[in-house]
């Protein structure tokens, strides 16, 4: 008996919890946003003939401990508040942005921001940091 009470005591208080909870942070649901303006990406084995060019800049926005870890050389650490300061003049400069992997889309949003600014050569490298370790390329430290 004690187990049957304990049973519908916990159904009826997991109820009463879940009824309060919402995915999304309890906003409206809406449709995905849609960008009009495509992102081009790149593989990493074109990005690995791009790394060490001149004019050509690599962001990598991750998080601080990722970049601690190995970052692709030349990179810029781009996760930082005054992540504009970084950008080069020149708005047609050829610049990849990355960040973890293809479930990361940290590379992506900043890819975007950059593109509202007006710059032109923007590409992202979905693989990301751990695509390009997997694949044993080369990677520098801080």
């Amino acid at each position: 008996m004690n187990r049957v009470l304990g049973s519908v005591v916990f159904t009826v208080l997991l109820s009463m919890l879940s009824t309060g909870s919402y995915a999304g942070g309890g906003e409206e649901m809406g449709p995905a946003k849609y960008y009009a303006e495509p992102l081009q990406t790149v593989t990493m084995m074109e990005a690995q003939t791009l790394v060490g060019k001149e004019g050509v800049y690599f962001f990598d926005v991750n998080t601080l401990e990722l970049w601690a870890e190995g970052f692709i050389p030349g990179a810029v650490y781009f996760n930082v508040k005054n992540w504009k300061d970084l950008l080069p003049k020149n708005k047609d400069a050829l610049m990849v942005f990355y960040c973890a992997n293809r479930l990361c889309n940290a590379s992506e949003i900043a890819a975007r921001h950059v593109m509202k600014l007006g710059y032109t050569n923007v590409l992202q490298m979905p693989d990301g940091i751990y695509g390009w370790r997997l694949a044993n390329r080369v990677t520098e430290k801080p």
